[in-house]
């Protein structure tokens, strides 16, 4: 009989702790950056796109342009989204394949400013460019390419992700047609040929939102 009463008020305590100490929800794993979309606001300051041209068979010319801002995103180490604003009045050169001593028509300022007319990039009437990523595909972005006022597709490709709960850096490459967007100069020398593409390697690093 102690037996049985010992038994029956152990049940009883056990079913009194139960009720009042249901078992609580499990706890859900803190979600990590693989599982998380990241926004991040560009750092213009430490982001640029490095640009290069050919005038075939005689030159190449090369130079920089910085970023005014923009956007990315990402989840894990990939590419969502993103778009971007540059300062086409940043435009810069990093070549010396300009100058042509005793020439006049050689010097960086004529060169700078024949890059930034009408003949090319008529920075004071379109002093930005833009791009708006549309869908990404592993490596490969597509998106709206704004340059001189036109819009086309375009494709930023070999794209590098690296970030975590503060940081992102990406980079990538895009080369674009420059016909499709005006920048329609032709050289007056038969000799002289410039090559319509016009590569930009883009190097983008940011701060989350």
């Amino acid at each position: 009989m102690r037996l049985t009463i010992l038994t029956g008020t152990a049940l009883m305590a056990m079913a009194f702790a139960a009720c009042n100490n249901p078992d609580p929800t499990p706890a859900m794993p803190p979600l990590s950056m693989h599982d998380m979309e990241m926004s991040y606001s560009v750092d213009p300051a430490n982001s640029n796109v490095k640009w290069s041209g050919t005038m075939v068979g005689v030159m190449s010319h090369s130079g920089t342009l910085k970023f005014s801002d923009g956007t990315i995103t990402t989840k894990g180490e990939q590419l969502t989204g993103g778009e971007f604003t540059v300062d086409m009045k940043t435009l810069s050169t990093t070549d010396s394949a300009y100058a042509r001593p005793g020439s006049p028509q050689g010097t960086h300022e004529m060169f700078m400013g024949h890059l930034m007319s009408p003949d090319f990039f008529a920075v004071d009437s379109f002093p930005t460019a833009h791009f708006k990523i549309t869908s990404v595909n592993g490596s490969t972005a597509t998106g709206d390419l704004t340059v001189r006022g036109k819009t086309n597709p375009e494709q930023v490709k070999d794209i590098t992700v690296s970030c975590d709960s503060a940081n992102v850096k990406a980079s990538g490459t895009l080369t674009f047609d420059r016909q499709k967007y005006g920048v329609a100069w032709t050289s007056p020398m038969k000799d002289m040929v410039l090559s319509n593409a016009i590569e930009l390697k883009v190097v983008l690093t940011g701060t989350a939102k």
